[in-house]
């Protein structure tokens, strides 16, 4: 099975592409790091106040990928420089 996850976050800090690109390369890399998942930014990304992030990962069972989806979820909402608003999930 594969899960899906597009999450669309509010940035707070900085005021610049150059600030956000930082803040998205380091906490992209966090999560690559703490969960093995593919992660790219999926849309807004002339706008430094807003990102929209593509995570995907596989395994052989639902209940793992559920429990995944909610640790991510928990580890993006932990971060201080932005704020999910709004988050869409598929399992294919």
């Amino acid at each position: 099975m594969i899960l899906y996850v597009e999450v669309e976050c509010k940035l707070y800090e900085g005021a610049s592409l150059k600030t956000k690109r930082s803040i998205l390369k380091r906490n992209m890399h966090m999560l690559q790091k703490d969960f093995n998942i593919a992660i790219s930014e999926l849309d807004y990304h002339d706008l430094w106040q807003r990102t929209k992030l593509g995570i995907v990962t596989i395994s052989n069972e639902r209940s793992h990928l559920d429990q995944m989806s909610e640790r991510i979820l928990e580890k993006i909402d932990s971060v201080p420089e932005w704020e999910r608003i709004s988050t869409h999930i598929e399992h294919l």
